[in-house]
């Protein structure tokens, strides 16, 4: 039988993907990745370089999959906004990936940073094209939609406690509403000229004391 090694390189990943959302990647463990991809070590090291990189490469490959799920443009944004919480749902993994990321790197550079900005540039590209003024609005705007559908899922026991819905399905039935309600008053607010992002306050001219006689 001959070996193949991108059969290998996904099982890999699969593995890794399960083991990291589960432990982090202080807590992930490389034998453990080993046997559920039924992989030995060296090849492990062989195509990923050590857990800190195949972290990263883990990571990148479940942000590869949403940027091709889903685009955010503000002009179809409530139906975009309802795939990507349809596909948070379906996927757990990213978020507690990140939030792993978060707690574990904090504000340190990330493995692989150059790459996955470049994804979220694409992304920033796109609603700029798409008629957004400047490109920290788009940035801004990117980043508000984002938090308005992962902090569903970050914080399932807020959900649960603020709603006061004991059904969790119920609950995120009526997150879901909501969240693609809130999208709509944004692609309008959006069409019609208004406010696109966090609002932007500039200091009024002149000067900043009382002025004299």
């Amino acid at each position: 039988m001959t070996y193949d090694a991108e059969a290998t390189r996904q099982r890999i990943l699969a593995a890794a993907t399960a083991e990291y959302a589960e432990h982090g990647l202080a807590g992930a463990r490389i034998d453990r990745i080993s046997a559920a991809a039924r992989a030995n070590k060296q090849a492990i090291y062989l195509y990923f370089g050590g857990k800190e990189k195949l972290f990263g490469t883990v990571v990148r490959a479940k942000i590869d999959e949403i940027c091709h799920a889903v685009s955010l443009d503000p002009r179809t944004l409530p139906e975009a906004v309802g795939v990507l919480f349809d596909w948070y749902q379906e996927h757990p993994e990213l978020l507690r990936l990140l939030m792993w990321e978060a707690l574990e790197v904090g504000e340190a550079p990330v493995e692989g940073e150059g790459e996955r900005r470049e994804s979220y540039v694409g992304h920033v590209d796109g609603l700029t094209a798409a008629g957004m003024s400047d490109r920290p609005t788009a940035q801004d705007w990117l980043f508000t939609v984002l938090g308005l559908v992962a902090w569903n899922f970050a914080v399932p026991q807020m959900r649960r406690l603020i709603l006061d819905e004991p059904d969790p399905g119920r609950a995120l039935a009526r997150r879901r509403a909501a969240v693609v309600e809130t999208a709509r008053i944004l692609a309008a607010a959006h069409a019609s000229g208004g406010a696109a992002g966090p609002s932007r306050t500039r200091e009024p001219s002149g000067a900043a004391g009382p002025s004299g006689e």
